[in-house]
């Protein structure tokens, strides 16, 4: 009696060809889960003003933190030499033991990067060696890796901006840029990973489209995440601790005496009642896109709402206690979740247009 052969596996990855796509989708999830916790750790690590602690880049021998007492005095004597460091020895001075507090968060964000970065390139290496990229995922892959690369260069120059000169803290400009470009690595990588299990489920799929109203749904989400990392970064949330009023009143008192883009820019009362107002801008936009895609995939629509909900509740919880190190971070950490929900609802509305074409 004759036997078959048995059907050789695909792309020397011990995978049938059907699941190569699925596995990579699950890695990029993966990594994305790293960089919601990362950018946890990085609200930490701003709420702790523990940025500054480490004063240089060593992408290599920095990974370890201070073996030995002589190694922490060290790097102690060079944050003493940070305007941040002069401006808290005038207001009581820090022993070693509260630097090494917040050496720590720094360390442990700066760590974190470097293990993401090589949750994303040693398996991007495999698996294009192995041959299991599908054709025109490459040039994508490689972009989410170059904006890696980008991320920890915006960082180094997010802190280099608060060791020169007389700023006691870092720039707020360089903190939006480093943060926003987190999110939107964030969003990249939930985007193709949701690509790549449309593929694995059919073959002939292509990637989703940008629609017209999820571009407009992104532009205002990204005025939001814009103007929070600005109040963030000019410590802005302490500018008032009541809601829905502002020291008792609607409209804050605003200095325009720098003029209007210094204002718009720089003003915490201003940027503090815009991120509270606009939210509201941005909350009809979600709602927008989450009817658009309910009928097509609930699960985003669900997760959509669910997130920006509990940021609004979070972020009105962040005023009312002063600005509380742990609800701070919980409405950045939401933050994050809500860049992936929108992503995956962005997502759902491109794959529903290009059904609704073929269906045409």
């Amino acid at each position: 009696m004759a036997t078959t052969a048995p059907t050789p596996l695909s792309d020397s990855t011990l995978l049938p060809a059907s699941a190569t796509p699925l596995a990579l989708a699950r890695w990029l999830e993966v990594v994305a889960f790293m960089i919601v916790i990362i950018v946890m750790v990085g609200g930490i690590t701003r709420l702790t003003e523990s940025g500054l602690s480490i004063t240089q880049w060593q992408p290599v021998t920095g990974t370890l933190p201070p073996l030995s007492e002589a190694a922490w005095e060290a790097e102690f004597a060079e944050y003493r030499a940070t305007p941040e460091y002069r401006y808290e020895a005038s207001v009581g001075g820090m022993t070693l033991s509260e630097f090494k507090f917040i050496y720590f968060w720094e360390w442990f964000h700066r760590f974190l990067g470097r293990i993401i970065g090589l949750a994303y390139g040693l398996p991007l290496l495999w698996f294009w060696i192995k041959g299991a990229i599908p054709i025109g995922y490459k040039p994508r892959l490689i972009a989410l890796l170059g904006l890696g690369a980008l991320q920890g260069t915006f960082g180094w120059l997010m802190v280099r901006s608060g060791l020169s000169g007389q700023m006691t803290d870092v720039s707020h400009f360089w903190l939006s840029v480093h943060l926003l470009t987190a999110l939107f690595t964030l969003g990249g990588l939930i985007w193709t990973a949701l690509d790549l299990r449309r593929l694995a489920r059919d073959p002939a799929s292509g990637a989703a489209p940008l629609t017209l109203v999820s571009g407009i749904v992104a532009g205002v989400l990204f005025i939001q995440l814009l103007l929070g990392a600005w109040v963030a970064g000019l410590n802005a949330g302490h500018a008032a601790y009541d809601w829905p009023l502002m020291n008792g009143r609607l409209v804050p008192e605003v200095d325009w005496s720098g003029g209007f883009w210094w204002t718009l820019t720089h003003d915490p009362f201003l940027l503090h009642f815009l991120h509270r107002w606009w939210a509201w801008v941005a909350v009809a936009a979600l709602v927008w896109i989450s009817r658009r895609v309910r009928q097509f995939e609930r699960r985003a629509s669900v997760a959509v709402h669910s997130a920006f909900g509990l940021m609004i509740i979070l972020g009105i919880a962040t005023v009312l206690s002063g600005v509380s190190l742990w609800i701070a971070v919980a409405h950045q950490l939401t933050g994050a979740l809500l860049v992936a929900s929108v992503a995956w609802a962005m997502h759902a509305d491109g794959v529903r247009q290009a059904a609704g074409r073929i269906a045409r």
